[in-house]
């Protein structure tokens, strides 16, 4: 190779480098952008979630009731609060159903009400309490078909009434059944799931149910009419209520993601508050109800915020308890006199499944 061959050859093979290190910092700058937007980055100015202390996938157990949850849900809080994060939303009809998914280890959050959460409590579930969504009030209630001839709790001998076995709504039936001093053996209660219960109503299989909402407006819209609410049973004693559970592995490996979900339910509740009418245009399509339907089961029910979590009547503080773990151990101890479950701890361990702490300034 003469000398200028050689010198274009070295021309040549220097401008072919520059070309294939221009390339491989484009290349690595591209995938760079790629990662960074698989990772959901935030806006500016915005709070970035996507840390390494968080899951790839955050699985949500929820059932559909009228509450801050389902408020999140439908505007996607979650998924604004966790942009790096899979956020599934898994829907369950009952509590009982929602207890066998969380010892499965198939969710990492749920939602019970107060019996299903105590008798997950009492048998050891591997589950701790982190927020109280709503004290249930009419928006859950025994309702009979019109031609039943049913007026009264006394008038409910020989006929059939469905609810959820487990359930709040089960619970507070026998609660009114004790409190009227009616013998439940002298009513037929079958058990049935809550999206069951219409078409048996329509069916005329059933004279009545005691069930909640969307299922208990359209009952009423059948019509129905309702013999007795949550509500009263719970003002002659018989509170009940839905609050969040996390499985103990989740909250273990990821307390941050726990205090972080707290914010959005925060968030979804003060929306549900401080927009009644938006809110219930964005709840009617989860519920399956109209707009005016569900504003009616929205006012039917209590929502806490995350202020009120450690009042003295809610959680409670670890110094302080409230008053919930008494009432989850009340409970426990009524499905024991029901044959439910087979015995209820102290409350000491229904106290120490409530975690206020996550609520310290």
């Amino acid at each position: 190779m003469n000398r200028l061959n050689k010198k274009h050859f070295r021309l040549f093979a220097l401008s072919l480098m520059t070309v294939l290190l221009l390339l491989l910092a484009s290349a690595c700058g591209k995938q760079s952008n790629e990662t960074s937007g698989n990772a959901g980055t935030p806006a500016a100015g915005a709070e970035s979630s996507a840390d390494a202390d968080l899951p790839k996938e955050i699985r949500i157990g929820y059932q559909v009731s009228p509450n801050g949850e389902l408020m999140a849900k439908a505007l996607g809080l979650a998924e604004k609060k966790f942009p790096g994060v899979k956020i599934s939303w898994l829907k369950f009809d009952s509590g009982r159903d929602v207890n066998t998914a969380i010892a499965s280890g198939s969710i990492d959050f749920g939602l019970v009400g107060t019996p299903p959460g105590a008798s997950g409590i009492a048998q050891g579930l591997p589950y701790q309490i982190y927020y109280i969504h709503d004290v249930i009030g009419e928006s859950e209630a025994l309702v009979v078909q019109q031609q039943s001839g049913i007026r009264s709790l006394q008038d409910l001998k020989g006929k059939t009434i469905a609810t959820t076995f487990g359930s709040t709504s089960h619970f507070s039936l026998l609660s009114a059944l004790k409190q009227a001093e009616i013998d439940p053996a002298t009513i037929k209660i079958i058990d049935m799931q809550a999206p069951d219960l219409l078409a048996a109503w329509q069916r005329g299989d059933i004279d009545g149910a005691y069930t909640w909402q969307p299922v208990q407006s359209k009952l009423l819209a059948a019509d129905g009419q309702v013999v007795v609410t949550s509500k009263e049973v719970a003002e002659k004693g018989a509170l009940t209520g839905e609050f969040g559970i996390v499985h103990n592995d989740f909250i273990a490996k990821y307390p941050d993601a726990v205090k972080q979900y707290i914010e959005v339910l925060d968030e979804g509740t003060r929306y549900y508050r401080d927009h009644p009418q938006e809110a219930s245009e964005a709840l009617s399509e989860e519920l399956g109800l109209t707009p005016e339907e569900t504003l009616k089961a929205m006012n039917e029910i209590t929502v806490l915020d995350a202020s009120q979590q450690t009042d003295a009547k809610y959680m409670g503080t670890p110094e302080q308890p409230g008053a919930f773990g008494a009432l989850l151990k009340a409970t426990a101890d009524f499905l024991v006199e029901q044959q439910s479950i087979k015995s209820a701890p102290d409350v000491d361990v229904f106290q120490k499944a409530i975690r206020s702490d996550l609520y310290a300034k």
